[in-house]
C-alpha cells in the first residue's frame, strides 16, 4: 500500500507549495496577534520570519524568486487600494495644515536619517535611503490605532489624515528620485530636475485622461457589469496603467496608485474598494510575509545598536518634527503634540522604499532587516504614543514658560489672515495653473502625432497635410483656451482698475498668446519644411482667429464632460444629503447587516423596528437585487444593506440598536432608485381617506414618511391617520412610480 501511494504522487510545484506555506503560517499569526490585539502587519513579519530560511524549525519557502513576484504584485495592489482612498481632490483639500505638517517632517527627518547613516560609517545610498525611510509614517498602522482607541472625530486626527495624504504623494516622488539616483549613480541637479519635469507631465496626463475617459466608461457600462466584472475591469484597469508607467520608466507601485486615484473619483469608487479589498489583502499578506522572511536574526543581532538608536530617532524625531510643523501650520500646542506623537511610526511604504533599494541593488543587505526591525518596534508603541499624547500635551502646557504658550495662541489665532490670498496671488495661480495644464496637454498630444501618426502617412503623398490638419483640429479648442479663456475674472477686473497692475496684466495675456502661437509654429515645423510651414502657420492663425466661438464651444464641451466626471462622486454624495424631509432632520442613513447579526432572518414586522425607533426602511440592498419599500413580512438576511428615514436623534438611537445586535455602519453609499417627492393633497381622490385605504404604498411603491399640516409636522405618521385637502406629503418611494401617481 504505501509503494501504491508514493507510485500515484504527482508534484506539487513550488510556487503552489510555497503560498500555501505561507497563507497558513501567517494565518496562525495573524490569528494570535487578533487574540493579543496587536496590529495585524506584526503577525505577518513573524510569518514570514518563521516560513523564511533562517528559521530551520518549521517548513522553509523553496523557491524565494516566485514569492519575490508574488510581493511585487501585492504592492501593485497594496499601492492601488492605497489610490483608492487617496484621491487628488482630497490632496487638494488637505490646506496649509497638513501640507507644512508632512513636508516639516519629512524634510528634518530626511536630514536627520542621512547624517545618522554617514555618522554610522554608512555609504551615501544607504544614508538617503535610510532618511527617506525614516520620513515616511504608516497609514496603515495610524488610522487601524485611530480607529480601535476611537479618537478619529477628534480634530488633531484630522491633521493627521491630511498629513499622511500629503506624505504618500511625496512617497511616490521620492521613489521616482531614488530610482534615478540609484540609475544614474549620481547626484545631479539637473537629473532630478528632468526626472521631476517628468513626473509631472506624465502625472498630469494620466490623470487628464483617465478622468475623461475612466468614470464615463463605467457610468454607461454600469448596469451591465457584475460584481466579478467590476472586480475584472478594475484590476484590468491598474494593471494597464502599472504597465504604462513601467514602459515610460517609472515604478509599477505609481501607475498602481494613480490608477487608484483616478477610479476614486468616480461614483463607484467605493464598490470598487470593496470588491479589491480581499484581493488586496491576500496579495498584502504575501507581500509583508516576503518582508518578514528577509529577517536574519544574525543580522538584527550584529545591528542591534544601530536600530535601537533608528528607534529612538523615530519616535522622538517624527514626534517633534511633525509637532514644529503642526505649530508653524497655526494649530493649537495640544493638537499639534496630538498630531506629532501620532505620526511617530514608519510601515509599509518604508518597507517598499526599502525593497527599492534591494532590487535596484544599490543598498546594503544589513538596510532591510534594520528596517524591518524598526518599523516593528514603532508599530508597538504608535497606540501608546496617541493614548498618552493628551496628558503629555496638558503636562507640556504647564511646564512651558507662560509667554510661551500666550504667543502660541496668538500665533494660531492669527493663521487664518495669512493663509487669505490676495488678488495678485489668485491671478497668478489661475494664470499658471492654465499654462502649465494646457501645455501639458498640447505637448502630449503634438509627441503623440509625430510618434504614432506620422509614421503611418508619411509615406503618401498628401500624409504629412493630412497628419498636421488631424493634429492642428485636436489642438484647437486647446490653444484656445491657453491664449484666450478667462480666468480669475473678478481678480483681475478689481486690479485693471488701477494703472499700475494694467501693464503686467496685459503681459501675461500677451505671453499666453505669443505661447499658444509658439505652439503652432512647433506642430507645423514637425509636419513641413520651414517655408511651407511658414504658409500652414498663417493659415491656422487666420483660421483660429475667424472661429473663435466654435473653438470655444468645443472647449466648453470638453471641460464641462472633464468637471462633471470628477465632480459627480461628490455632486451626488450632496444630492444624497440633500435628499432630505426638509424642513425637518429626517434624512436617509445606510447600515449593513453583519454575517452573525441577532436580526438577520427576522421579519420587519417581528422586528418592530418603526414602533421602537419611529424611523422607515426605505430600500433593502441584497447583492445586485434592490427592494424598495419592503412590506413588513420581508426579512433581513446577512449583507443585507438597509436605507433608514429618520431624523438624527431616531437614527443615532437605532444606530446603538444595531451596534448591540453585531451590526456596522455601511462604508459605501448604497445606490438605489428611493427618492423623497413632495405631493399637495389639493382635489385628489384620496382625501378623506386614511392612509392605508388610499393606496398611496401600493401605487407608488412607496411610504408616506412626513405630512404638513396646519404648520404642523408629522414624521413617519401611522397608517390609520386621514389625509385632509390641504396636506402636505412627503413620500419615499420608486423615482417612476411617483412621477405616474403625480400625473394622475
Amino acid at each position: 500500500m504505501p509503494h501504491f501511494l508514493a507510485a500515484s504522487a504527482v508534484h506539487l510545484p513550488d510556487l503552489i507549495s510555497d503560498l500555501g506555506l505561507i497563507l497558513i503560517t501567517a494565518a496562525i499569526a495573524v490569528l494570535l496577534f487578533r487574540i493579543l490585539k496587536q496590529p495585524l502587519v506584526l503577525g505577518y513579519l513573524v510569518a514570514g520570519f518563521l516560513a523564511g530560511s533562517e528559521f530551520d524549525f518549521f517548513p522553509t519557502v523553496q523557491d524565494v524568486n516566485s514569492v519575490k513576484v508574488w510581493a511585487e504584485i501585492g504592492v501593485i495592489f497594496l499601492l492601488f487600494s492605497l489610490g483608492l482612498e487617496f484621491s487628488f481632490k482630497k490632496l487638494m483639500k488637505v490646506g496649509g495644515t497638513a501640507s507644512i505638517t508632512a513636508f516639516s517632517q519629512i524634510i528634518v527627518m530626511v536630514t536627520i536619517g542621512f547624517f545618522v547613516g554617514q555618522l554610522m560609517g554608512w555609504n551615501k545610498m544607504n544614508s538617503i535611503f535610510l532618511g527617506v525611510i525614516l520620513s515616511i509614517s504608516s497609514t496603515t498602522i495610524i488610522l487601524k490605532t485611530f480607529d480601535e482607541l476611537g479618537v478619529k472625530s477628534q480634530k488633531f486626527a484630522g491633521n493627521v489624515i491630511g498629513s499622511l495624504i500629503v506624505q504618500d504623494i511625496i512617497a511616490i516622488l521620492m521613489m521616482v528620485l531614488l530610482s534615478t539616483i540609484a540609475v544614474s549613480q549620481q547626484f545631479s541637479g539637473m537629473e532630478l530636475v528632468l526626472s521631476v519635469l517628468k513626473l509631472v507631465f506624465f502625472l498630469t496626463i494620466w490623470f487628464v485622461v483617465g478622468i475623461f475617459f475612466i468614470p464615463t466608461l463605467l457610468q454607461k457600462a454600469k448596469h451591465l457589469l457584475t460584481d466579478e466584472m467590476m472586480l475584472i475591469i478594475s484590476l484590468a484597469l491598474c494593471l494597464l496603467m502599472v504597465i504604462f508607467a513601467a514602459n515610460v520608466g517609472f515604478s509599477p507601485a505609481l501607475g498602481a496608485f494613480i490608477m487608484g486615484s483616478i477610479i476614486a473619483e468616480t461614483t463607484q469608487a467605493e464598490h470598487i474598494e470593496h470588491l479589491v479589498k480581499p484581493v488586496k489583502d491576500l496579495f498584502g499578506a504575501v507581500f509583508f510575509v516576503s518582508v518578514g522572511m528577509l529577517i536574519n536574526p544574525d543580522t538584527l543581532v550584529e545591528y542591534a545598536l544601530p536600530v535601537a538608536i533608528l528607534t529612538l530617532i523615530v519616535i522622538f524625531g517624527q514626534s517633534i518634527s511633525s509637532t514644529i510643523g503642526s505649530l508653524l501650520s497655526g494649530q493649537p500646542l495640544k493638537q499639534s503634540i496630538q498630531a506629532g506623537m501620532s505620526l511617530s511610526q514608519i510601515g509599509e511604504f518604508s518597507f517598499i522604499i526599502a525593497t527599492l533599494g534591494t532590487t535596484l541593488k544599490v543598498t546594503s543587505d544589513f538596510l532591510y532587516p534594520i528596517v524591518v526591525a524598526v518599523s516593528a518596534i514603532t508599530t508597538f508603541t504608535t497606540p501608546f504614543m496617541v493614548k498618552f499624547a493628551e496628558p503629555f500635551s496638558s503636562f507640556v502646557e504647564k511646564k512651558l514658560p507662560k509667554k510661551w504658550v500666550k504667543r502660541i495662541q496668538l500665533y494660531s489665532a492669527n493663521t487664518e489672515e495669512i493663509k487669505s490670498l490676495s488678488n495678485w496671488q489668485i491671478v497668478l495661480r489661475s494664470y499658471l495653473t492654465q499654462v502649465v495644464l494646457h501645455s501639458i496637454i498640447i505637448v502630449a498630444i503634438i509627441l503623440l502625432s509625430s510618434t504614432y501618426l506620422l509614421p503611418l502617412v508619411q509615406d503618401s503623398k498628401a500624409g504629412n497635410v493630412i497628419a498636421a490638419l488631424i493634429t492642428v483640429v485636436i489642438l484647437s479648442p486647446f490653444l484656445w483656451a491657453l491664449s484666450l479663456r478667462r480666468v480669475a475674472v473678478k481678480q483681475v477686473q478689481i486690479l485693471m482698475e488701477e494703472k499700475k497692475h494694467q501693464g503686467p496684466i496685459i503681459m501675461l495675456v500677451l505671453f499666453r498668446i505669443a505661447l499658444s502661437l509658439f505652439y503652432i509654429g512647433f506642430v507645423l515645423n514637425t509636419f513641413f519644411s520651414s517655408g511651407i510651414a511658414f504658409i500652414a502657420f498663417l493659415i491656422a492663425v487666420v483660421a483660429y482667429i475667424l472661429f473663435p466661438k466654435q473653438l470655444h464651444a468645443i472647449y466648453h464641451k470638453i471641460e464641462h464632460h472633464f468637471i462633471s466626471n470628477l465632480n459627480n462622486r461628490e455632486i451626488k454624495k450632496e444630492n444624497k444629503r440633500q435628499n432630505t424631509l426638509s424642513p425637518w432632520d429626517g434624512h436617509m442613513t445606510e447600515f449593513d447587516i453583519a454575517k452573525k447579526s441577532n436580526l438577520a432572518g427576522k421579519t420587519l414586522e417581528e422586528l418592530k423596528i418603526r414602533e421602537q425607533f419611529g424611523i422607515n426602511i426605505a430600500s433593502i440592498r441584497r447583492g445586485e437585487v434592490i427592494i424598495n419599500i419592503p412590506i413588513r413580512t420581508e426579512r433581513l438576511f446577512p449583507g443585507d444593506e438597509i436605507s433608514v428615514i429618520g431624523t438624527d436623534d431616531q437614527v443615532k438611537e437605532f444606530k446603538i440598536y444595531l451596534d448591540k445586535n453585531e451590526i456596522d455602519v455601511a462604508e459605501q453609499t448604497v445606490e438605489t432608485d428611493v427618492v423623497l417627492q413632495k405631493l399637495e393633497l389639493k382635489n385628489r381622490v384620496c382625501i378623506g381617506k386614511s392612509i392605508r385605504e388610499s393606496q398611496i404604498r401600493e401605487k407608488t411603491h412607496g411610504i408616506i414618511v412626513g405630512i404638513e399640516r396646519n404648520g404642523k409636522r408629522i414624521l413617519n405618521p401611522e397608517s390609520y391617520l386621514v389625509l385632509e385637502d390641504s396636506d402636505i406629503l412627503w413620500i419615499a418611494g420608486e423615482k417612476k412610480k411617483i412621477a405616474e401617481f403625480l400625473k394622475e
